[in-house]
């Protein structure tokens, strides 16, 4: 009996052995690489908070931190602190969508209070810094969170953000805690911030920091 011979599996003309043309698998990768539903599961960043700012009631700027170079000269960010006012100071709402970045916000008396993110930031942990943010200046101006109060106690404010967010990195979401470490940080090196004893001779700890002990269990 003569034996079969094995011949080689013949390909229509011009494709390639691993099924469709080489130009079919390159198409086939770029729809794979546009697919919507990859560009939503994107890897997340520690990088969450884009920008930190107070305004007054008139929109203008009374504190702003920007973390990263989305707006990078003084005249952008405050035209954009400017659109985010016009959008924000007439509603109810607590969420913005504005120029491909998410916004939370919160009003009090004469100011209003942001946080940005990316479009694809979980707003809830946006809204944990802001709660975290307003609670904080609340103890720190001793529940009078209005603009006088603020500027009177500015450098105090920068301090409270700074624990907060570095870097647009969240550090700290608990308020108590935050004020703990702003009291160690101003009592630790009060010449610093611009701070000595003759401001309050005991351990030259700020007025607006100075709460009752039984709020602060922190190091002293």
């Amino acid at each position: 009996m003569q034996r079969a011979e094995a011949r080689p599996r013949q390909h229509p003309e011009g494709a390639a052995p691993g099924g469709g043309s080489g130009g079919e698998r390159a198409a086939a990768a770029a729809a794979g690489a546009m697919d919507p539903t990859r560009l939503l599961f994107q890897e997340p960043s520690l990088y969450t908070v884009k920008a930190i700012f107070i305004l007054d009631n008139d929109g203008r700027r009374l504190l702003a931190k920007y973390y990263d170079d989305t707006f990078p000269s003084t005249k952008e960010q405050k035209t954009f602190e400017r659109s985010v006012f016009n959008k924000t100071h007439k509603t109810d709402s607590e969420i913005a969508f504005l120029e491909g970045l998410t916004i939370v916000y919160k009003s009090s008396i004469d100011l209003f209070f942001y946080v940005v993110g990316s479009s694809q930031e979980n707003e809830l942990m946006l809204m944990t810094v802001l709660t975290c943010l307003f609670d904080s200046l609340n103890h720190m101006l001793r529940k009078n969170v209005e603009k006088r109060s603020l500027l009177d106690n500015l450098d105090g404010a920068f301090l409270v953000v700074d624990e907060i967010v570095d870097g647009g990195v969240i550090l700290e979401s608990d308020p108590q805690q935050v004020i703990q470490k702003v009291n160690f940080r101003t009592v630790s090196e009060p010449a610093a911030y611009g701070w000595t004893t003759a401001l309050c001779p005991s351990k030259a700890l700020p007025r607006f920091c100075n709460l009752p002990k039984s709020k602060l269990n922190g190091p002293y």
